[in-house]
């Protein structure tokens, strides 16, 4: 996900690029720094630290919706994260 938000500060379009080990090898320190600020409120973990997480971020923004979005390079693997999601919702209105 970090990547892909380098490359759209950069203005490059494409697939999502495949994961790796280092991120400090592809962008300076401002599109770093710009990048964490944008996903300042990203979410990431497994399903207890998101939900853990997401109750946190609903409670101090008091938000009456939420948006999910999985930019994950394995098609799976985002599959079984937005089916995690679900289940977090639905623990969370129950």
């Amino acid at each position: 996900m970090q990547q892909a938000f380098v490359r759209l500060r950069r203005g490059e379009t494409g697939q999502l690029p495949p994961p790796v080990e280092n991120m400090h090898q592809l962008w300076s320190a401002s599109e770093q720094y710009g990048v964490q600020q944008a996903l300042s409120m990203s979410l990431v973990g497994d399903k207890a630290k998101v939900r853990h997480g997401l109750e946190s971020v609903l409670r101090e923004t008091e938000a009456d919706e939420i948006m999910v979005n999985g930019q994950i390079f394995d098609h799976q693997a985002r599959l079984h994260s937005f089916d995690l999601a679900m289940q977090v919702k639905e623990e969370l209105l129950s």
